[in-house]
C-alpha cells in the first residue's frame, strides 16, 4: 500500500513538473562524457551496454554522506550496510554476490583475493569523485577476473584550482566528522590532498567505530608527458555486534586497512594510443571474537597485489580496435588461511565496427591463473541508433569468477572451505532501449544470465553439519530495470526527479532454501527515486525514496532528505536518514540504525 501510494504522488507530481515548465535545461552534460573504464573510450550515449553515470551534480544533489549510501540509490545495484558511515557493506550487482561485482579506482582493479567482502574498504570520500560509472551485466571480456556481474568505476577529480576546503559535521549517535581537501594547480603540476576522520558512539551496544581516509592524486610533467599519481589509504575499525558468527556475537569487532598508489601515463599518436599503469594494492583484515579478549578467536590476513597493465587502442578505416594486457601477482599471508600466491595474466582484444548508424563490437578475454588454468571468455555488444537521441542494444558474453582465497581454505568451528571447488561461469544476454536529451534521460533493458558452479556455503546433509563451500547446481536470473530522469526549471531555478526500477527472479533459493548459509537473497523489487530542487537562490533540498522486497519476502521502506544552505564561501548541512523509523534489516541479523539527522558546515578558502 505505501509503494502504492509513493507511486501515486510521483506520478501526481510528474504531471505538475511536466506544466510546470517546458523550457529544456542544460544539465551536468552527460552527452560530453566519454566513458573510459571500457577499453574502447566512446561517449556516454553511444556506448552499447548498460551504463549508469552519477556526475558530479547527482553526487552533490544526492543526500548522501559516503559512497555506499550514494550507491543505494541506483536500481539494480544491493548495498547492504552493517551500520552507518559505510563502516561494512557489501556491494552486489543485478543478483549476483560481493564476489562477483569488480570495483575500480581510475581503471584500477581493486579486486582482494582474500574476499570480495572487503570490497567496499577501497571506497573513497565523496569529495573527491568527479563521477562513477556503473558497467551493468558481464563485463569478463572488458575488466576480466570478478566481472561477473557488472563493474563500478569511481573517476576522481583531476584537478581543482588552488583552494582550501574545510568540514565539520556532528550528529546522531555521538557523530563527530571532519575533514580537509586541498587543491593546488601550478604551472607543470597538479595536485590534490584529502584528508577526514569520522567517529560515532555507535547507534546501539558495540557499533562505534573510528574511521580515517586519505587521498592524494598528482599530476607531474603536464606540459611534455604528463604522469598521473594515485596514493590512497582507508583504515575502518569498528565494533561488529552480530556483523558476522551468530547474533548472539554482540562482542565482535574488526579492524580493516586498504591502501592503493598507482601511476599512468599516456603515449598518443594519430591513430595510435598506448595507456600503461602500474600499481601496487594492499589490505589488511583483523577480527577478533571477543573484543576484550583477542585471545579466544582472531584472525589476521594481509593481501598484496602488485600489477602492471598497457590498454591501447587503434583507429583504422576499419572502426577502432581495443587490446591490452594486464599482469599482476597476488601474495596473502594468514593465520587462518595460510602464506599463499597466485600469478594472473589476461589479454583482452575488442574491435567496434561501425556501419551507418549499427555498431558492432565484438570481444575476447583470455586469462590465465598459475593455480587454476586458461579461460577464453568472448562477449558481443551490438547497437543501433534510430534517432541522434535514442538508442536500441544488446549485448551477449561469457564470465566467470575464480574462488577466493576465503572460498578455498577458510576454517573455524563452524565454516570449512574447499579446496577443490570449480570456477564460477554464466551466459549472459540483455537487450535494452536508451534516450538522452538535456530535459529527460531513460533507459529500459531486459537480461538474463545461466551460471553454473556459483559457490555457496550449504550443510551437505543435516543442520548439525559444517557450512562447506559448494559448488551448486545451474541456476538462473533474468529481470527487469528501468531509469528516467526528468529536468525542469521553476522560477528560474533547475530541477530534477530521477526515478529507477529493477524488478529480478532468480532460481537461487530452490537449489538449497533452508540450509544455505550466504542464500544471495536479492533485491525482488527495488524502487528508488530522488526529487532535487531548489526554490530559492541559495538554497536547495533533496528527498529520496527507496523500496526493496527481498526473495524472501522481507520488504522495507526508507525515505531519506537533506537541505544546503550556500552562504558564499559557507556552507550549511543538514542531513535526515530514515526519516519515518523503518525497521528493516540489509544484511545477516544486524538492524539498520533509526532515524538520524548530521549537521554539517563546510568553508571554503578560494
Amino acid at each position: 500500500m505505501k509503494l502504492k501510494i509513493a507511486l501515486t504522488t510521483l506520478l501526481l507530481l510528474s504531471i505538475l513538473i511536466v506544466n510546470a515548465q517546458e523550457e529544456p535545461v542544460k544539465i551536468d552534460s552527460l552527452e560530453q562524457v566519454v566513458i573510459n573504464s571500457t577499453r574502447i573510450a566512446l561517449p556516454f550515449n553511444e556506448n552499447s551496454r548498460t551504463i549508469t553515470v552519477i556526475s558530479s551534480e547527482d553526487i552533490k544533489n544526492s543526500a548522501s554522506t559516503n559512497f555506499a549510501d550514494l550507491l543505494q540509490q541506483v536500481a539494480g545495484i544491493d548495498i547492504r550496510r552493517r551500520g552507518t558511515a559505510g563502516s561494512q557493506a557489501d556491494l552486489y550487482i543485478r543478483g549476483g554476490s560481493f564476489d562477483q561485482t569488480l570495483l575500480l579506482i581510475d581503471g584500477i582493479k581493486m579486486d582482494d583475493a582474500q574476499t570480495g567482502h572487503h570490497t567496499m574498504n577501497a571506497a573513497l570520500p565523496i569529495e573527491v569523485i568527479e563521477r562513477i560509472e556503473i558497467i551493468k551485466g558481464p563485463a569478463a571480456r572488458v575488466f576480466g577476473q570478478n566481472a561477473f556481474t557488472g563493474a563500478i568505476n569511481i573517476v576522481t577529480k583531476k584537478t581543482l584550482n588552488n583552494t582550501v576546503s574545510v568540514k565539520a559535521e556532528t550528529g546522531s549517535f555521538g557523530q563527530l566528522n571532519g575533514g580537509v581537501t586541498v587543491g593546488s594547480n601550478l604551472k607543470n603540476s597538479s595536485h590534490i590532498v584529502h584528508v577526514d576522520k569520522m567517529t560515532s558512539a555507535g547507534y546501539r551496544y558495540n557499533t562505534d567505530y573510528d574511521n580515517s581516509n586519505y587521498f592524494v592524486k598528482s599530476v607531474f610533467n603536464k606540459n611534455k608527458k604528463a604522469i598521473e599519481m594515485i596514493a590512497t589509504f582507508q583504515e575502518r575499525k569498528f565494533g561488529a555486534n552480530g556483523f558476522y558468527a551468530r547474533e548472539s556475537a554482540t562482542d565482535q569487532y574488526e579492524e580493516t586497512q586498504n591502501s592503493l598508489i598507482g601511476f599512468t601515463t599516456q603515449f598518443n599518436t594519430e591513430k595510435l594510443s598506448i595507456k600503461p599503469r602500474v600499481y601496487w594494492k594492499r589490505n589488511q583484515d583483523e577480527y577478533v571474537y571477543l573484543r576484550n579478549d583477542p585471545t579466544v578467536y582472531r584472525n589476521l590476513h594481509i593481501t598484496n597485489k602488485i600489477g602492471a597493465e598497457v590498454n591501447a587502442t587503434y583507429t583504422s578505416k576499419a572502426g577502432i580496435t581495443g587490446f591490452g594486457v594486464d599482469l599482476s601477482k597476488v601474495y596473502i599471508k594468514s593465520n587462518n588461511l595460510g602464506n599463499r600466491n597466485r600469478f594472473m595474466t589476461t589479454l583482452f582484444l575488442e574491435h567496434e565496427f561501425k556501419f551507418s548508424n549499427f555498431d558492432i563490437t565484438p570481444g575476447v578475454a583470455v586469462t590465465y591463473f598459475s593455480d587454476f588454468d586458461f579461460y577464453a571468455f568472448p562477449g558481443l555488444d551490438i547497437g543501433y541508433k534510430i534517432t541522434n537521441q535514442l538508442k536500441a542494444y544488446g549485448n551477449i558474453g561469457y564470465t566467470y569468477r575464480i574462488p577466493t582465497y576465503t572460498d578455498l581454505y577458510y576454517n573455524d568451528s563452524s565454516t570449512v572451505g574447499n579446496p577443490d571447488l570449480e570456477v564460477e561461469e554464466a551466459f549472459a544476454q540483455e537487450i535494452g532501449l536508451k534516450y538522452f536529451s538535456p530535459k529527460f534521460s531513460g533507459s529500459a533493458a531486459i537480461y538474463n544470465r545461466d551460471a553454473k558452479n556459483l559457490i555457496d556455503y550449504i550443510r551437505p546433509n543435516t543442520s548439525d553439519a559444517l557450512f562447506t563451500a559448494t559448488n551448486i547446481t545451474e541456476v538462473n536470473t533474468k529481470g527487469l530495470e528501468v531509469d528516467v530522469a526528468y529536468h525542469f526549471k521553476y522560477n528560474d531555478y533547475k530541477q530534477t526527479l530521477a526515478i529507477g526500477y529493477n524488478y529480478l527472479d532468480d532460481t537461487i533459493l530452490e537449489q538449497n532454501k533452508d540450509l544455505s548459509r550466504y542464500s544471495l537473497n536479492t533485491l525482488k523489487h527495488h524502487f528508488t527515486t530522488r526529487f532535487s530542487s531548489q526554490l530559492f537562490k541559495n538554497v536547495s533540498q533533496n528527498i529520496v525514496y527507496k523500496h526493496a522486497e527481498r526473495t524472501t519476502g522481507d520488504s522495507y521502506n526508507v525515505w531519506d532528505a537533506s537541505m544546503v544552505i550556500n552562504l558564499k564561501q559557507l556552507q550549511l548541512t543538514l542531513t535526515a536518514n530514515n526519516i519515518f523509523n523503518a525497521n528493516y534489516i540489509e544484511a545477516g541479523f544486524v538492524p539498520m540504525p533509526p532515524s538520524n539527522l548530521l549537521f554539517g558546515l563546510r568553508y571554503n578558502f578560494n
